[in-house]
């Protein structure tokens, strides 16, 4: 067995995977629709985006609403210019910051919390 995606529950496949093709790279995978999208980077995991009727975001850094999970990405480059790029392109900031001077949580468009450290 082989692990090959992850993927995401959100309102808005494309939109995701918009945003996340364009904090990566990743080719949007040409099979991608409005029920179900991804991302393909070659020798990686891909990332999988599918719509779910009355998606609701994860509210962390509180429990209501659980993250069930998290990604974790790192930065090519310095991390203030990696979070001020990925907070142009659309993703949210908690105020929670566990340890802001080694990583910064974000949150994306859907409101999945993923982690950026520096390189």
């Amino acid at each position: 067995m082989t692990w090959d995606t992850v993927t995401l529950d959100c309102p808005d496949p494309l939109a995701l995977a918009e945003f996340y093709r364009a904090a990566t790279g990743a080719a949007l995978h040409p099979a991608s629709n409005a029920d179900y999208a991804a991302l393909d980077r070659a020798g990686a995991v891909a990332l999988g985006f599918q719509r779910v009727a009355g998606h609701r975001p994860p509210t962390w850094p509180e429990a209501a609403v659980p993250q069930q999970l998290h990604l974790c990405f790192t930065a090519e480059g310095d991390l203030d210019e990696a979070e001020a790029r990925l907070l142009a392109l659309g993703a949210g900031r908690p105020e929670h910051q566990p340890r802001p001077g080694r990583w910064r949580v974000l949150t994306d468009p859907a409101g999945h919390p993923f982690c950026v450290r520096g390189a």
